[in-house]
């Protein structure tokens, strides 16, 4: 499929907006969730984002070291504190039931923060001085409060992310957070650029939208850019379609046989003619 040279324009001319203190939230992913073949809508990681006791996201196994949440939102985002919900909270009996979530740390721009929570139910707050910046947040596990059972998976509830005092996420967004098979492999951030330092980020959102931009090392010979739009997702490919142009972009997403895993399987390239930006292959790793 071929891009138009009006779209091909308004690319190369887009130029990223100015930070803000806070931008909708885009995603919550992770690298692995429990019964996600089996009952892939139970535990997902959206359940972190509605706020509600009745939802959580649990470890693939009662070892939860290694796993990964990441979180994405539409911009650049000041966070001052988040409010986290440990365990599965739906009652007491679950509570109890799964391991707990104790002590975590969270990556956001250039900056790390470990915490410990307490092992009770209900929302703890955790507040960040100087606030964590940035457009994209990592979450893990470094230690649990284990269940009676050993073999349970290690759950967190809620984290709720606030700017200025105000929650970006919440229970208003339950309705927007169900479960879509074509979406779920996508939702996150894949990379371009040079392995372990990528410059080119392209983010596909809970809503159907998506962000790429380009975040060049040296902003003097470089100008950062921002492209948004929507995108529609099938099994094997991807069509965007640029805000403020009647053209559509396809990708073609395929799997990567040297890579184990299920996201870090796979990589995204872009089909036709397309700007320098879009160019080479978008992966699930930096």
């Amino acid at each position: 499929m071929k891009l138009t040279s009006r779209i091909a324009g308004g690319l190369a001319g887009l130029l990223a907006l100015p930070a803000a203190a806070a931008a909708p939230i885009g995603y919550a992913q992770a690298s692995g969730y429990f019964k996600r073949d089996s009952r892939p809508t139970l535990y997902q990681p959206l359940n972190l984002l509605d706020g509600r006791d009745a939802t959580a996201w649990c470890s693939p196994t009662s070892d939860p070291l290694g796993e990964l949440l990441s979180f994405g939102f539409k911009g650049s985002t000041r966070i001052d504190e988040i409010r986290v919900t440990t365990g599965n909270n739906f009652d007491e009996n679950t509570f109890q039931t799964f391991s707990r979530a104790k002590k975590l740390s969270i990556k956001g721009g250039k900056s790390t923060q470990a915490f410990t929570i307490d092992d009770q139910r209900g929302q703890q707050t955790i507040t960040f001085n100087p606030p964590l910046e940035g457009s994209r947040f990592t979450i893990e596990v470094l230690d649990h409060y284990p269940a009676d059972d050993l073999d349970q998976p290690v759950c967190l509830t809620d984290v709720i992310f606030i700017s200025d005092g105000k929650p970006l996420d919440g229970s208003w967004l339950t309705t927007k957070l169900k479960y879509d098979k074509n979406h779920a492999p996508l939702l996150g951030t894949w990379y371009a650029g040079f392995d372990g330092t990528p410059d080119r980020f392209l983010s596909f959102h809970f809503d159907g939208t998506f962000r790429y931009s380009y975040e060049p090392y040296d902003t003097k010979t470089g100008k950062e850019k921002v492209v948004e739009g929507t995108y529609e997702a099938s099994p094997t490919k991807i069509v965007l379609e640029l805000t403020g142009t009647k053209g559509k972009v396809s990708m073609k997403y395929s799997r990567d046989e040297n890579k184990k895993g299920s996201k870090a399987g796979f990589t995204f390239s872009f089909e036709g003619e397309v700007p320098e930006d879009f160019k080479g292959v978008f992966r699930s790793v930096p």
